[in-house]
């Protein structure tokens, strides 16, 4: 099915709303215990729950209205399902906050995996989105490559030393800002290995 575009307001919404949903509900509920079939959960585990969902319906629309889903987006909501379900299931937070951990070492350790066969998996996950020459690939796919692990690192350190309202904090912030501080500083990265494609 051939891409469609849509209106990027709508689509920052589809993609970044449900992080956002998640962190009004987890500010208004995080003190509550609920008791739901005679067992109680707290306000985490009660959002998550409900996030799953949310997430699910968000990609779906999404895909609805671009006819497509990037690799990652795809494997976000899987791991969403997986690690979101099992700190349902299970009444275990932790579940939940290493879901970042797993998407990022998951993406972090294909993108290592393929430049240790002298590819880049960047180019093809991205489908030539940005153009740039082969070397700017591999630069590139270098770069987000640590860039993961470091995340992945980070957001272990974080939610094993800190409260569950820093790492929500964290998760909805912290991590959403260095993505953008990461992208916004690769300028010199395009000036340099741009193929000045007008496409």
């Amino acid at each position: 099915m051939t891409e469609k575009k849509i209106n990027p307001i709508v689509k920052l919404v589809l993609e970044m709303g449900p992080i956002i949903l998640f962190f009004i509900a987890y500010t208004k509920m995080k003190e509550n215990t609920y008791n739901i079939m005679a067992r109680d959960y707290d306000g985490f585990i009660v959002v998550t729950a409900i996030f799953i969902p949310v997430l699910l319906i968000a990609t779906g629309v999404l895909w609805a209205l671009t006819g497509k889903l990037s690799k990652m987006q795809l494997m976000t909501a899987v791991l969403v399902v997986i690690f979101g379900g099992l700190s349902v299931w299970f009444n275990d937070e932790r579940f939940f906050k290493m879901k970042p951990t797993m998407i990022y070492l998951l993406f972090g350790g294909a993108l290592g995996f393929g430049l240790m066969r002298g590819q880049s998996y960047l180019k093809s996950m991205m489908e030539g989105a940005m153009p740039l020459t082969d070397q700017g690939w591999m630069v590139l796919t270098k770069r987000i490559c640590f860039f993961f692990l470091t995340l992945a690192i980070a957001n272990e350190v974080v939610w094993r030393t800190m409260s569950t309202d820093a790492w929500v904090n964290f998760k909805t912030f912290g991590l959403t800002a260095a993505v953008f501080v990461f992208f916004m500083t690769q300028g010199n990265l395009m000036e340099k290995y741009g193929t000045n494609d007008d496409d």
